[in-house]
């Protein structure tokens, strides 16, 4: 395990190193002062260790408000140089490409400052929450909650730089662009109908959002909805009400991707005073269908929701007002109505009702009016129950519950009620032509260490599933595996984050240690993803999910896979005896897991039996996700099987021919064609059954048959040349 004070140390950045908190000298003061007391703690000691991590807590907050307001600085001097050199381009005295050039040197400067004070920030948040846990364990004071408070009053940690990403961005892409930004349409949350889209989904760490945001911008624009006003925080709030009955019908279409299987939401953008709601729809289509998902939605107002949803209000009422201004199509207008229609009979129709409520921070980057490369990350993303279900009626009848807005983390909400996931979700969704592939940037962004794909991942699958657990009998493959730590070894690429003229190696002493990433090698985890209750931004507890490993002797998907780390098994024991919801149903869920995986039916479960499956992931991954067989797949196997039977009988009809019509000696030689196609029945038959069982178990192994049309052309050239040798004699 990898010393806290060791990866401080290797992850100081020089021109920062004297403003970390002395986290060596105080752990030292600790020790020492126990062992000059002989292990006692008493007033004076903790009166002197307070002062001490005052004096630490001062020194890391001081510095970093300083280089806030620096940088701050630094991008209005340089909001200041763009505005002149864009209107000196309409003059008879332009700025030249070397101009711009500076320009963009000196904003990679700044983007490269404020990655580095995030980091910065994040280091010394852990290692205060180190050191006070540290303290906690070894003294009979309890520190914790009485520091929490004097951090809070400091909070370094809480900084937001969503303000400065976005200037940052506006600045940058005008400069790239030598004054000439692409302009078009904002609004790409608010105006399309229904669209289409290749969409990959991953997970991202806390500690890496800030540089994942300073790289994409480098870039792609961030999507800014409204020019015309600042940023506020409040802008990039999305929100969305699902709906599902009493049986979760919707749910578990979701989760096993059923043909056709439906997501119904209310959606709106920015704080609730939004009047405009957005009602969706997600169709899920497999990929087999030759169909593609699509989302489409209408837009409501917000007084009019509660009617719409009961039937009171009419089609023909919400889209009068459309009609009579006639900015849309007749077909426009037609193809609303009817997604309006089959919306309201469904809802009635299935009894659907508030479930789950989703609320995240959306950064968004795209050119305006292009839609060829999208990019979300969705931060603080929390799911809140709006259900009925245990006799408490939290919407009050409405079409969602009034005591919560926009106020992450919602700390008036009980546990019971709010699931918080711990990483943001980064969605690149692409518009490509066919055969052209993605630009070579985000080929490396989606391969590096700052992201983890987790294919398929539902924001409100993972709700209900989080929320719900004594009601869903099936649960999503990455629920269980919540507790993996998907933090990797740095890997450098094109696209990391440089200061213009200088080495990666001149600027950091060194980045993320490869030991530290690596299995086993966590340095408290707890402590890094804000076991204080009040963490960094976007980051945040989550409940206590059992991670689990596959074993490799079972690992369809996961063939020469490394062993499972030493405390799997006592983990998972633990898990089973642990007190929380999950532990309850621990027994049905991993028997359900592992039939996910595998195929098998889920019903079949016997009551009250454990099974001890392990999941682990690929090598080269830290998220297992199983493996989907699409119809297609099993058709293809068949069509190979036919085709290899179809020149066994042709080879048999070879040699029925010469034993028929052929002189005594090509009768003799009938026999090898004869051998031959019952060679080639034989081995196709075997192959098929074989590929069939691993298609099943979903192996990930090698499906090229390699010695069977060898050893076949061998047998039909063997009794090709025995003919010819017969007939010569």
């Amino acid at each position: 395990m990898v010393k806290f004070g060791e990866h401080l140390k290797r992850s100081l950045i020089r021109e920062y190193s004297y403003y970390y908190i002395s986290y060596n000298d105080l752990k030292t003061e600790l020790q020492e002062s126990l062992e000059a007391n002989n292990g006692k703690w008493n007033e004076d000691l903790e009166t002197q260790f307070l002062e001490s991590l005052e004096i630490e807590l001062d020194k890391v907050y001081t510095f970093c408000k300083v280089k806030h307001n620096e940088v701050v600085r630094r991008i209005k001097q340089a909001q200041e140089q763009v505005s002149v050199a864009v209107r000196s381009l309409d003059t008879n005295v332009p700025v030249t490409d070397l101009d711009f050039q500076i320009l963009e040197e000196e904003l990679s400067d700044i983007i490269a400052d404020v990655h580095d004070l995030a980091k910065f920030a994040r280091l010394n948040y852990t290692g205060l929450q180190k050191i006070i846990k540290k303290h906690d364990k070894n003294t009979n004071f309890i520190l914790k909650p009485i520091f929490q408070v004097r951090m809070d009053a400091k909070p370094f940690f809480k900084e937001n730089y969503d303000e400065l990403v976005v200037k940052l961005s506006q600045l940058y892409d005008i400069v790239r662009t030598r004054g000439n930004p692409v302009k078009g349409d904002s609004a790409a949350g608010g105006k399309q109908q229904n669209f289409v889209r290749q969409t990959t989904k991953y997970w991202v760490h806390p500690d890496n959002i800030t540089e994942l945001k300073l790289i994409i911008l480098k870039h792609l624009p961030v999507l800014v909805f409204n020019t015309n006003k600042e940023f506020e925080k409040e802008d990039s709030a999305i929100t969305s009400i699902y709906y599902d009955n009493e049986d979760l019908d919707l749910y578990y279409g979701r989760l096993r991707k059923d043909e056709g299987a439906e997501a119904h939401r209310l959606r709106w953008y920015g704080g609730m005073s939004s009047d405009t709601i957005f009602v969706e729809r997600k169709t899920h289509r497999e990929d087999w269908t030759g169909e593609k998902s699509v989302k489409a939605r209408f837009a409501l107002k917000e007084k009019y929701v509660n009617d719409f949803l009961h039937g009171k209000y009419t089609v023909e009422q919400a889209f009068a007002k459309m009609r009579r201004e006639g900015k849309k199509s007749i077909q426009e207008i037609e193809n609303l109505e009817a997604l309006a229609t089959e919306t309201q009979y469904t809802m009635l129709k299935k009894k659907l009702r508030p479930v789950a409520r989703s609320f995240y921070n959306r950064t968004a980057f795209q050119l305006p009016g292009d839609a060829r490369v999208r990019i979300s990350l969705d931060t603080e993303l929390s799911m809140v129950r709006e259900d009925n279900f245990d006799g408490h009626d939290r919407t009050n009848g409405n079409w969602r519950r009034m005591d919560i807005g926009v106020d992450w983390p919602f700390n008036q909400l009980p546990e019971k009620d709010i699931c918080r996931f711990p990483y943001a979700v980064l969605e690149v969704k692409l518009q490509t032509q066919m055969g052209q592939e993605p630009p070579e940037w985000v080929r490396e962004l989606v391969g590096s260490h700052l992201v983890e794909p987790v294919p398929k991942f539902s924001k409100f699958i993972h709700g209900v599933a989080s929320l719900l657990n004594d009601r869903v009998s099936s649960i999503p493959f990455w629920l269980p595996q919540m507790d993996v730590d998907i933090r990797k070894p740095a890997i450098p690429t094109h696209i990391n984050i440089t200061r213009p003229g200088r080495d990666d190696e001149d600027e950091y002493e060194d980045t993320e240690d490869e030991e530290l990433a690596a299995p086993g090698n966590s340095y408290d985890i707890e402590e890094a993803a804000g076991e204080a209750g009040t963490a960094p931004a976007g980051q945040s507890s989550t409940g206590n999910y059992g991670s689990i490993t596959q074993d490799s002797a079972r690992a369809g998907n996961t063939a020469d896979s490394p062993a499972a780390s030493e405390n799997s098994a006592a983990l998972l024991r633990n898990i089973r005896q642990a007190s929380n919801p999950v532990a309850k149903y621990w027994h049905t869920l991993v028997y359900q897991i592992d039939h996910y995986l595998y195929g098998d039916q889920v019903s079949k479960v016997p009551e009250g039996t454990v099974f001890d499956t392990y999941v682990h992931a690929p090598p080269g991954k830290t998220i297992c996700v199983p493996v989907r067989v699409e119809p297609k797949v099993y058709f293809a196997t068949e069509r190979t099987l036919l085709s290899w039977i179809s020149i066994g009988l042709v080879l048999g009809g070879v040699s029925t021919s010469f034993l028929t019509y052929g002189t005594p000696t090509t009768m003799v030689a009938s026999t090898g064609f004869f051998l031959t196609a019952l060679f080639t029945i034989w081995f196709s038959t075997y192959t098929y059954c074989k590929r069939v069982v691993n298609i099943r178990m979903k192996r990930s192994i090698d499906y090229e048959d390699k010695y069977g049309p060898r050893m076949i052309c061998a047998f039909l050239m063997a009794s090709i040349l025995f003919t010819f040798f017969c007939n010569l004699v």
